[in-house]
C-alpha cells in the first residue's frame, strides 16, 4: 500500500510539474542579464544550438559581454548588442557554424547577428522586439526572454554613430553561477 501511494504521489508531481517547470529548473541553461532598468531572464536552447549557446556560456563566463552596449536598437525590429568595439564591426575573434532551424523569430526571442557568410557570427546577438519572421532559417535562434521583457523594450533606440549614450549591459550570468543569498 505504502509503495502504491508514493508512485501515485510521484506520478502525480511529475503530471503537475510538466516540461515547463522541468525546463525552468535547468539553472545551466538560464541567462541573467542586467539592465540599467531590472533584470532579463533568458532560457537558453542548447538544443537547438549548441554551439552557440556553449559558445555565449563561455563569454558570459568570462565577463566578455559585460559593460557592453547595445549598438543598434530599431524600434519594432530587435536591439542588438554584444560587440567589443560597441560600432557593429567587432567581435571576440571566434566565429561559430551555423545551426539554422525551423523555430520562428517571435518577440523575445534572441538569436546572432552574422555577416553575409551564414558562419560568421561570432558575439554579437540580438533579442527581438516583434514577430521576425524574415529572419527565420537565416539566422541561429539560441535562446528566449522568459521574464523582463519589459526591461528590454525600453532599451534607448538607435544606432551608433548616431546613438549617443547607448544602453549597455550591467551583466550578463550563467544563473547556475550566481549565489543565492538565504
Amino acid at each position: 500500500m505504502r509503495l502504491l501511494l508514493t508512485t501515485l504521489i510521484a506520478v502525480f508531481m511529475v503530471a503537475t510539474t510538466g516540461p515547463n517547470m522541468a525546463r525552468a529548473a535547468d539553472l545551466e541553461n538560464t541567462l541573467f542579464l542586467d539592465l540599467k532598468d531590472g533584470r532579463v531572464t533568458i532560457e537558453m536552447y542548447p538544443d537547438v544550438a549548441p554551439k552557440h549557446v556553449a559558445r555565449i556560456k563561455e563569454l558570459v563566463r568570462q565577463g566578455f559581454y559585460d559593460g557592453l552596449t547595445f549598438h543598434r536598437v530599431i524600434p519594432g525590429f530587435m536591439a542588438q548588442g554584444g560587440d567589443p568595439e560597441g560600432t557593429g564591426t567587432g567581435g571576440s575573434g571566434q566565429h561559430i557554424p551555423a545551426e539554422f532551424s525551423d523555430m520562428t523569430h517571435l518577440k523575445g526571442t534572441l538569436s546572432m547577428a552574422r555577416a553575409t557568410d551564414p558562419d560568421s557570427a561570432d558575439s554579437q546577438f540580438f533579442i527581438v522586439l516583434d514577430v521576425s519572421a524574415h529572419l527565420d532559417g537565416q539566422y541561429t535562434i539560441w535562446g528566449r526572454v522568459i521574464g523582463g521583457m519589459k526591461y528590454v523594450d525600453r532599451i534607448k533606440e538607435g544606432v551608433v554613430p548616431d546613438l549617443k549614450d547607448p544602453d549597455k549591459i550591467i551583466k550578463m550570468q550563467i544563473a547556475a553561477d550566481v549565489e543565492t543569498k538565504e
